[in-house]
């Protein structure tokens, strides 16, 4: 079932019980007003004729006659008339009796003045009825036909006006649902046109203010957000690409070389140490690639652990003096040594945050002449503070602009071997951790990195 239909129905079930509700409403209330206007009009009658018989004005004869003619054509009243020791005075017509009085009544009449009742289809009372300081008993019952008439009348009219009102209600609610929902259906159009060629489309936005407006603008963020990925995604897809087909192009080479005649041990020996290099330079990119995919996960997928900075650093200090013997790392506080641990230690993964410093470090090392950086830890009041520094040779301001660009490779990459992943991913890391990261550098003067992560 479609929403408009769904709606439809809703709003006019919704509306037909409140509807239904009035009219039962009207009717009861109708009803409750004949039965008390003739309940008042049976009083009004019965003491019209008990103060004429009472009076002598008119004889019990003719006031029976004129009752028994009138009932040929309309309802009248039966009144009768007794003493309070149950003593009948008068009676309209005796042989119909329709209130068939007894003592018990009269005694209800005398203790509560007066009664109203039902006789089946009959209207009846019972009043104490006061003449020349003597009471009276007098009753009357009658048929409001006239009433009964009317009222299936008016039930007949609510149930016509019901059914009626319920198809223009279902009719009027089925155009304002489609009126309401013609924007949806024209957000669904284009966004079935959107594709993954053609993401650069967006939904029109009529009132931002309006719920469908909010939701136009919703999802035209999250297709920028998607644009972007995609965008980055392609292009990585293709830097990943020519970032490997170099090494395998080159060992492919290598390999062909030296399969195609016979060659000295040296010459085998040359070729393999070759093949080698170039493996292992896939490797390393492959690893880096892989580093990348897990700097992309949110916060809340990756297990996060208290860490001391000087700790972490002292650990990825050791694991590259011995993958490179030849550096010279050197660890110091800027201030003593902190007596609350929590001002150097931070909330996240061990892994990751070693991957960063550990490329931060080797780049220090790699364009120094000395193959040394000084790595110098501080704190502030909200955050604790990592300078990775050399006095090398430098970055370019052009460099600095690109420094963190995937794959980037600047004027220094004759200098040494690199794949343009270490940066990046860096920086990646320390946002993934909700801190922040720059670079300072002159050329000949060096370079420095600062981090700044919030401490717990």
């Amino acid at each position: 079932m479609k929403i408009r239909t769904a709606l439809t129905l809703k709003n006019t079930c919704a509306t037909a019980a409140v509807f239904l509700l009035c009219t039962i409403l009207i009717y009861i209330v109708s009803e409750h007003t004949r039965s008390k206007t003739f309940f008042h009009d049976l009083k009004s009658e019965a003491i019209t004729k008990a103060h004429l018989f009472l009076q002598n004005k008119v004889d019990p004869k003719t006031m029976q006659d004129i009752y028994l003619n009138n009932k040929e054509f309309i309802n009248e009243v039966e009144v009768a008339i007794y003493t309070p020791d149950f003593k009948m005075l008068y009676h309209d017509a005796v042989q119909n009796d329709i209130i068939k009085e007894n003592r018990q009544m009269i005694s209800s009449i005398l203790n509560k003045k007066e009664i109203e009742f039902y006789i089946g289809k009959y209207q009846g009372i019972g009043m104490l009825y006061t003449l020349n300081g003597k009471n009276y008993i007098v009753t009357a019952a009658a048929y409001d036909g006239y009433g009964y008439a009317n009222l299936t009348k008016l039930k007949n009219a609510l149930l016509i006006l019901f059914i009626i009102g319920l198809t223009l209600l279902f009719a009027t609610g089925y155009i304002l649902a489609r009126t309401a929902l013609r924007p949806i259906r024209e957000i669904v159009k284009e966004a079935d046109i959107i594709t993954a060629s053609q993401i650069s489309r967006r939904l029109p936005v009529k009132n931002r203010k309006d719920e469908l407006g909010e939701l136009s603008t919703t999802f035209n963020a999250l297709l920028n957000r998607l644009e972007v990925s995609f965008n980055a995604q392609k292009m990585f897809v293709s830097n990943v690409s020519h970032e490997l087909r170099t090494p395998l192009a080159a060992l492919i080479a290598e390999l062909d070389i030296a399969s195609q005649k016979e060659r000295s041990c040296q010459q085998y020996r040359t070729t393999i140490l070759n093949a080698l290099n170039d493996a292992r330079r896939m490797t390393k990119l492959i690893d880096g690639l892989l580093n990348l995919a897990k700097a992309d996960y949110q916060q809340e997928q990756i297990k996060m652990e208290h860490i001391r900075l000087d700790e972490l650093l002292l650990d990825v200090r050791e694991f590259i003096l011995r993958a490179h013997p030849d550096y010279h790392i050197e660890i110091i506080f800027e201030q003593e040594e902190a007596e609350d641990d929590s001002l150097i230690t931070v909330n996240g993964n061990h892994y990751l945050l070693s991957i960063a410093f550990s490329n931060l470090i080797e780049n220090n090392c790699k364009y120094s002449a000395d193959h040394s950086s000084f790595i110098q830890i501080s704190y502030w009041d909200k955050c604790a503070v990592v300078r990775c520094s050399d006095d090398g040779m430098g970055m370019s301001d052009t460099d600095k602009q690109h420094l963190f660009k995937l794959f980037y490779r600047g004027e220094q990459e004759k200098v040494a071997e690199g794949h343009g992943i270490g940066m990046a991913l860096s920086q990646k890391i320390i946002r993934l951790h909700r801190g922040d990261i720059a670079v300072h550098s002159e050329k000949e003067k060096g370079t420095t990195f600062i981090v700044e992560l919030p401490h717990i």
